[in-house]
């Protein structure tokens, strides 16, 4: 299982998009998560803080998802 930060997309490490994505949520600057493509294969994504992230054609296969907040993701 990879963890989050060991994951990179479109060369920023995920943890960094996360965090911006977590910002912009709550309205206090960042950018939102697109993680459009991603590879997140066998990711440990537990309790991840997705809500209203971009994942159009992410690939999940074997991606654990426990707990992860998915409202409004696309």
């Amino acid at each position: 299982m990879r963890t989050i930060s060991e994951i990179t997309h479109n060369g920023k490490p995920l943890q960094d998009i996360l965090d911006d994505h977590k910002k912009w949520v709550a309205g206090k600057g960042g950018t939102s998560a697109n993680l459009t493509r991603a590879d997140l294969t066998g990711a440990d994504l537990r309790g991840a803080y997705l809500r209203s992230a971009y994942l159009t054609r992410a690939d999940l296969r074997g991606a654990y998802l426990r707990g992860a907040d998915l409202r409004g993701a696309d």
